[in-house]
Formats: structure tokens, sequence, C-alpha cells
């Protein structure tokens, strides 16, 4: 044996005896939905709304706890303080303190009865967080449909690609037909230049179709917050559409979609928020107690315990009223949004409803179809061979079997994203 084939079956034998790659296990959407939770920005953004609302809570609730606080300063008064009196027609004058001097305070204070203003902004913040809460849902659920979108998208171009691939390998199998004819001299040159025009057309669209592909898995690998660049292979495993009439599927979506329930929230917040201004005029107990220590040797006792307990009320503001108003108008505006919203989600729920029914249909009229152009090609390429078709039969069958593959191809997907669309509309996705 030559040793040049020696070391050729060296190195074959030693590449079968290499262990074999790890094999690649295509993600589920499930797993694509659950990395995008982990990873995205714009949720991990919403979610640190969510802790701030819960510390806006915590310092609501905090109002009711007593208040501490401590002080100290130093005085130096340019002159001793004094009192000045006339005793037996002669004028008088002892010193009252010192003219330096440090004074100091320990002051707790405690809310005894505030006409409900620290109540209502209590309420005001559990209502908030709640409506920060939904909205991290709301938001969830708008990345999983986009995740969705984007996974539908690769697998969508993935299969056009392969289809593209296709129609190159028939075009190409014609164009030799078309040379071997022309040889013999059976046909004439223009049915060359026509396949080959098509052959051409079908590369630059697989061209097309492949730029499609690397773009769509860019934008899916963004919304994981991956490289753009990593590789990226699915399953083909979907959820199936709820089950359900318009009406029904409606009633649950009203029930279900959490941005309903942030503007509730923020409606009752606001709500809130008015009757804790309107409080803030009413009449506010609190109780105060501590120590005060006041550097003074003529004075005798410097340090002193005291406690005391205040009402204030305002009995005229010319702002606290029109405030109140405005919160008020502010959740009529945000309940006529959230009406609104209602029926632009009973509409989505109608549409991907019906966008359900009319792809089942496009794919049973498409699956039929197929079988017909299949058979349609074969017939016209077995005539064409016999002399019996022209190259434009030819290239009208070939164009007509692809024009039936894209729309089984378009039909299956768009099934897929209506099944989608009718899970998110309804808010179980």
């Amino acid at each position: 044996m030559p040793p040049r084939k020696t070391y050729l079956c060296t190195g074959l034998l030693g590449l079968m005896l290499l262990p074999p790659a790890p094999a690649v296990s295509a993600e589920t959407l499930e797993a694509a939905w659950n990395s995008a939770i982990n990873n995205n920005h714009q949720l991990k953004s919403v979610k640190n709304d969510t802790d701030a609302s819960e510390q806006q809570l915590r310092s609501a609730q905090g109002q009711r706890l007593p208040e501490l606080n401590v002080g100290s300063a130093y005085t130096q008064y340019s002159e001793t303080p004094a009192a000045q009196t006339r005793i037996n027609d002669q004028t008088l004058q002892f010193n009252t303190s010192q003219s330096g001097s440090v004074n100091a305070q320990a002051i707790a204070s405690l809310p005894v009865y505030t006409s409900g203003r620290i109540s209502h902004n209590i309420h005001a913040a559990e209502a908030s967080l709640e409506a920060s809460r939904h909205h991290e849902n709301a938001t969830q659920l708008n990345l999983k449909m986009q995740v969705a979108e984007a996974y539908v998208a690769v697998l969508r171009s993935e299969s056009a690609l392969q289809l593209a691939q296709g129609h190159i390998a028939s075009l190409t199998a014609h164009a030799g037909d078309v040379g071997n004819l022309f040889e013999q001299g059976m046909i004439a040159r223009n049915d060359v230049l026509a396949a080959d025009v098509e052959l051409a057309n079908a590369r630059q669209r697989a061209v097309q179709v492949n730029n499609q592909l690397a773009i769509a898995r860019a934008h899916y690998n963004r919304l994981l917050d991956r490289d753009l660049n990593d590789s990226v292979k699915l399953a083909h495993q979907f959820p199936t559409a709820p089950n359900g009439g318009i009406s029904e599927l409606s009633a649950q979506a009203l029930a279900e979609r959490p941005e309903l329930a942030v503007l509730s929230e923020q409606v009752n917040a606001l709500e809130q928020q008015a009757q804790s201004v309107k409080a803030g005029a009413l009449p506010q107990v609190s109780v105060n107690g501590g120590y005060q220590y006041q550097e003074n040797r003529y004075q005798a006792f410097q340090g002193l315990w005291m406690v005391n307990a205040g009402v204030q009320w305002k009995l005229y503001d010319g702002s606290t009223q029109h405030q109140s108003d405005a919160m008020k108008r502010q959740a009529i505006a945000l309940k006529e949004q959230r009406d609104d919203l209602g029926s632009q989600i009973a509409l989505q729920v109608k549409q991907a409803w019906l966008d359900g029914q009319e792809t089942q249909q496009r794919l049973a009229v498409a699956g039929q179809t197929i079988a017909q152009a299949e058979e349609n090609m074969k017939v016209t390429t077995d005539r064409y061979q016999q002399g019996l078709s022209t190259n434009t039969d030819v290239l009208k069958a070939e164009e007509l079997r692809m024009s039936a593959h894209d729309n089984l191809n378009n039909a299956t997907y768009d099934a897929i994203l209506a099944a989608l669309h009718l899970r998110y509309a309804v808010g179980v996705l």
C-alpha cells in the first residue's frame, strides 16, 4: 500500500475511534421562557420597581411608629444675658444665663389620631404595590409573547430555507435536463437561458431567506440576553390553544389579564391618596415626650423631662381640597382607560380566535394542494423529457409546487402563532 493511502487509512481509523461529539439538545419554548424570565433586563427593571413599591409601603407603615429626634447646639452671645429691675429706687441687674452654653434634647413623637391620613396613605401604598406586582406579571406575559414570536420566526425561517434549498435542487436538476436536450439539438437556447435565470432567482431567494434566519436567531438571542451569535436549535413543541368559544374566552381574559388589574389598583391607590390628602386638613393629635438639657448655672434644673399632647387643625387651606380633587380626577381618567383596555382585550381574543379558525382551514387546503403540486411537477417533467411539454410548463409547475409548500409552511406557523396569541389574549400564556 502506498504511504499516502496508509496515512489516509490511519487518519480515518483515528477519527472513527474518537468519542462522538456531545449532541446539542433542542431548546423547548418552556425552557426559552424560563431563560428569558431569569435574564431579560427589562423584566429585571420591572422587578426592581416592585421592590421599590415594597419599600414605599414600609415607609407608609412606619408613619404609625414613634419618631425620635436628637439634637444639640452650642450658642455664644456677644453679651451675657441679664435681667434688669428696680428695687427701692435702685436699678439692679443680674445674669439669667451664661454668654456661651450648650443645649441638647431627645424628643419622641407619636401620632395618636390623624383623621385617617396615615391609614389612607398605607392603603394607597398597598394598592401601588399590588399594581407593581400586576405590572410585573404583565411585563412577563409580554416578554413570553415576544419570545414565542421570535421562537416561531426562527423555525419558520429554517423551514423556509429548507424549501428554498429544495427549490434550488429541483431547478438544478431541470437545468441539467435542459442542457442535455440542448446538446442533442432538441431545444432552442432560450430554454437554457430561461432555466438558468430561474435557478439564479432561486439562489437569490435562498440568500435572502438565509439572511432572515440569521436575523431571527439574533433577535431570539437578544431576548434571552445571550450573545447574538450563539447557535440556536429549537424543538418543534408548542402549547395548544385554549378551549372555549369567544364569549367564554373573553370573560376569562377580563378576569386574567394583569393589565386590567394594574389599572384597577392604580385607581384604588389614587382614591386612597385623595382621602389621605383630605384628611391632612382635619385634626391631627400627637403626643411628644423626652428630655431637654440647657446649660445654665443660674438655673436650678438644667435638665428636664417633659411630655405634652398637641392638636393641629387646618381650619382653612387653599390647596388641599384642590389637590384631593385632582387625584380623584386622575382616578376617573384611569377608570376610562381600564374600560377602553377591556374592549381592546375582547377584540384581541376575537381576532386571535378567528385567526385560529382561518389557519385550520388553510392547513386543510394546503395539505391537499401539496400532493397535487408534486404530482403535477412529476408529470410535467416526464412530459418535457419526452418532448410533450415545454420548458415554460416545467418552470410553471415548479413555481406552483414551491407556492404550495410555502403556503403550507406559512399556514403551519400561522396556526401556531394564532394559538399562542389566543393564549396571550386570554392571559394564560
